[in-house]
């Protein structure tokens, strides 16, 4: 058995990818996406017709609006194909604007709603912010539901986990690159990679957290630098891969062992946690690799929705 289906014996497989074409070969239960991952899909020759349709369709709407049509077009395509749920991520620019993302995020599904697309088909991608969450909190009651991304601290996730959002993606790799940046000359890889790994160690411990204290809102690994770091976390409730690493595991033998157990973690004296606004803001200002992270990955995030906005206005 090669350890991609031996991975989907403990956890639910996820592609993270915006190129639809791959998605068959390795049956992923759901997809996520983001605005980089769509701009370089639309950056291939085979799906520039896919733009080109959304410009033609739509034109003399708003950027925005267009924008949010073209990430739903991948979405409904990306659902042909797959048994499970996409995620659309909502305009990183809103990302400290509550009622300017959950308003954008309503938009999102009802264009889903209007392709016939079943609402608990989507999760609306959100930053960590305390403003995403609140965000996520109100859609959440609405029936609309989230994944919350650029999650790099604990804090993070317990604010999300008292939102009750439906599911987190902790940035695994970006937490490993900025403790490796941060050690410089002396960063020893081998002995930070696997279950020693800072990025795993991160999921790990929220994983612990929600499963002993109860906590519903799904776990979901993200933003892989290696196998090895996928393998780490096997049994998290969901870990999503990019079609590269995908393609590695399929091509590598042998068992798979669960490293995440939700039975084990009831057992474990972890305490519960809450925050504030004030405390919450405290703790991840305290934490500089998330303030740093989370900060980057919005910047990173809007920059690539202003270059998909002018591959729009160009075409």
């Amino acid at each position: 058995m090669n350890q991609l289906d031996a991975l989907r014996q403990h956890t639910t497989v996820v592609a993270d990818t915006g190129d639809f074409h791959q998605l068959a070969a390795f049956r992923p239960q759901d997809a996520t996406t983001n605005p980089s991952l769509i701009l370089k899909a639309v950056s291939k020759p085979e799906y520039r017709p896919l733009l080109q349709q959304a410009v033609d369709q739509h034109r003399g709407q708003p950027l925005d609006e267009i924008v949010d049509r073209l990430l739903v077009r991948f979405g409904c395509e990306i659902l042909s194909i797959i048994p499970g749920r996409v995620s659309t991520e909502v305009d990183a620019r809103l990302s400290f604007d509550t009622a300017a993302t959950v308003a954008r995020a309503e938009r999102i599904v009802e264009l889903y709603q209007a392709q016939g697309v079943h609402i608990d088909r989507v999760l609306i991608k959100i930053a960590a912010t305390w403003e995403g969450i609140q965000a996520a909190a109100q859609l959440e009651r609405r029936g609309i539901h989230t994944n919350l991304t650029l999650l790099f601290s604990f804090s993070q996730a317990v604010a999300c986990g008292q939102a009750r959002v439906q599911l987190i993606s902790p940035f695994v790799g970006r937490i490993h690159d900025w403790y490796k940046k941060a050690a410089g000359s002396g960063w020893d890889e081998a002995a930070n990679a696997g279950a020693n790994d800072p990025g795993v160690q991160s999921v790990r411990a929220i994983y612990n957290h929600y499963k002993r204290n109860g906590i519903a809102t799904e776990v979901m690994g993200a933003s892989f630098r290696n196998t090895g770091q996928i393998l780490a976390l096997a049994g998290c409730d969901l870990l999503t891969i990019a079609p590269e690493l995908l393609a590695q595991l399929a091509a590598s033998e042998g068992p798979v062992a669960r490293a995440l157990d939700a039975q084990a973690a009831r057992q474990l004296d972890v305490r519960p946690v809450q925050y504030d606004e004030v405390g919450f803001r405290y703790a991840l200002n305290e934490d500089a690799m998330a303030t740093e992270k989370l900060a980057e990955g919005i910047r990173a995030f809007a920059a690539d929705t202003v270059k998909l906005e002018q591959l729009i206005l160009a075409a």
